[in-house]
């Protein structure tokens, strides 16, 4: 009977460990592929590399599902085996064998613990390869990303050239600031010093020579004024002429436009002229080819 019970345990391990031992390796193989796969074709095109992950995805749940199957019905059956034995060993056996039964029974749920590790490592192994697919953005979420971008893209020129036109409403209004400043300084420098200036003849020359560079410096300060208004109407020129050609150009394509839209309408009538010139032409050929009594009912009921 021990015997028995020893050759049966057997089995019963041996089975079991293939049976792990070959779901393992299928599974480490498929996350392998998949691995290598997903490395290889992320630089490349993001839609096959969708495709490839979905497919290793359901080829791997698939194998889950089978070998949750399978390991359920080797816990049952490897549970309804302790159970028979259990009763066996109840029933009277010696000690020697019932030491041996525990020792197969330990054996059995090593072996069970250790398939219940290997679906936990499989199933991590599925869980990371749905977190990445769910990085991988789809098709529509692409298109509504560009979307975004183009209107943050405008928003942002937008701003840009608002804050162009601040700084330079700032820079002319710095720098009428320091004219007047400066204005402000030589009125006040003239009215303190010129009792004492006029007095003698060389205040009036220094008075005088100030004036001078001052006029020079003013003069200066105007020309290069002068330039950058130049410069700027030429901008203002340009801007206006292509203006105008943009509207030149608007108006030729109107016109031509609705010339080409009454050539359309021409063609159509001529069209449907032709077809009415022809299905008459033809009666007539119809009539040609009758015979001549015949044709002349028809004429007479014409007529």
């Amino acid at each position: 009977m021990i015997r028995n019970l020893d050759d049966r345990m057997h089995g019963i391990r041996r089975h079991s460990s293939e049976n792990v031992s070959r779901c393992e390796a299928d599974a480490s193989d498929q996350v392998r592929i998949l691995r290598e796969r997903i490395d290889k074709e992320c630089p490349n095109s993001m839609g096959w590399r969708v495709v490839s992950l979905l497919e290793s995805l359901k080829a791997l749940e698939k194998q889950e599902f089978d070998y949750q199957s399978r390991r359920s019905s080797d816990c049952s059956r490897l549970q309804e085996e302790i159970d028979e034995l259990d009763n066996m060993l109840h029933s009277g056996v010696d000690d020697e064998g019932s030491v041996k039964s525990d020792h197969y029974f330990q054996g059995s749920n090593a072996l069970l613990d250790s398939a219940k590790k290997e679906l936990a490592t499989k199933l991590r192994s599925i869980v990371s390869v749905k977190r990445q697919l769910d990085g991988v953005p789809s098709q529509a979420e692409l298109i509504q990303y560009e979307l975004r971008f183009s209107e943050l893209n405008t928003q942002i020129q937008k701003k840009l050239r608002q804050t162009r036109k601040h700084y330079d409403t700032y820079n002319a209004l710095l720098e009428i600031k320091e004219l007047m400043l400066k204005e402000t300084s030589l009125l006040n420098s003239i009215s303190l010093q010129f009792q004492n200036a006029i007095a003698s003849a060389d205040g009036r020359t220094k008075l005088i020579n100030s004036l001078e560079g001052i006029l020079n410096g003013t003069q200066q300060k105007l020309e290069k004024v002068q330039l950058t208004l130049q410069s700027e109407q030429k901008f203002c020129d340009t801007v206006k002429d292509k203006y105008a050609a943009a509207i030149a150009e608007q108006r030729q394509s109107s016109s031509l436009l609705k010339l080409f839209q009454e050539e359309c309408a021409r063609n159509e009538r001529l069209q449907a002229q032709v077809e009415n010139e022809g299905s008459e032409a033809s009666t007539v050929v119809q009539l040609q080819n009758q015979p001549e009594g015949r044709r002349n009912r028809r004429w007479r009921a014409y007529a």
